[in-house]
């Protein structure tokens, strides 16, 4: 099922990342796609990974590792954290994910550091940030962003590699915009106000708003239902 759907859905998405990077004035190459599989059953990632897709994301660590358990460690997915990480639970995601998308705090980045085994190498993450100010959002605000920055890039055991943030789930294209235009822009500024700053990755787009994302700057681009169907009930 889950191959049928990818030799469907997987060119006509790409086509579309590379129409919108065009838009934009970009390299389509620019953009990496990002499997979604939370909730889905292994034969989804297998399929994935033989359709040439090496990005795998969950939203739970618990799946994540249940999965890279099953697929075993001589597999070539690249695995991503995108969902909500909780503090209790931190120390756990460092030898799961190969890039945590969702450092939203700096109580978890200090977790993070705290917790972190003596000599290992950075955790490669994105800093979450709810730059559409829903309060349902997990992230720092632009505002306790700015403030705290400094010093989570201050901290060795994190490696920052960019920005990521989530769109409301609407059709407002001025809405969507806004949203990413200001991750790209906040981006833009701490690479000028923090020199130690060499973050390059801006995760933005989910399957209902990919394109504008991309528009605007995305190198991320998290894809589930586009990509594999509705999960299973």
């Amino acid at each position: 099922m889950y191959s049928r759907l990818l030799a469907e859905n997987l060119p006509r998405v790409r086509e579309r990342i590379a129409q919108a990077a065009d838009r934009g004035g970009r390299d389509p190459a620019s953009v990496r796609l990002v499997a979604v599989t939370k909730g889905h059953p292994l034969e989804a990632l297998q399929a994935a990974l033989e359709a040439g897709i090496r990005d795998l994301g969950e939203n739970r660590l618990g799946e994540l590792e249940e999965k890279r358990a099953a697929l075993g460690e001589d597999t070539p997915a690249i695995w991503h954290m995108i969902g909500h990480l909780q503090r209790r639970k931190a120390p756990g995601v460092r030898p799961m994910a190969h890039l945590l998308h969702s450092l939203d705090s700096l109580k978890l980045a200090q977790r993070l550091e705290r917790t972190a085994p003596e000599g290992t190498a950075p955790l490669p993450v994105l800093l979450q940030v709810n730059t559409s100010g829903e309060e349902a959002k997990y992230g720092f605000s632009p505002e306790a962003y700015r403030d705290q920055v400094g010093e989570v890039l201050s901290l060795p055991s994190l490696k920052v590699e960019g920005l990521m943030t989530m769109a409301p789930f609407t059709e407002d294209e001025g809405v969507l915009r806004a949203t990413f235009r200001g991750l790209r822009e906040l981006h833009e500024e701490t690479l000028s106000a923090h020199p130690e700053y060499q973050g390059a990755e801006l995760s933005m787009g989910m399957s209902n708003d990919f394109e504008l994302a991309v528009e605007e700057g995305s190198t991320l681009v998290r894809l589930g239902t586009v990509l594999l169907g509705e999960r299973p009930s």
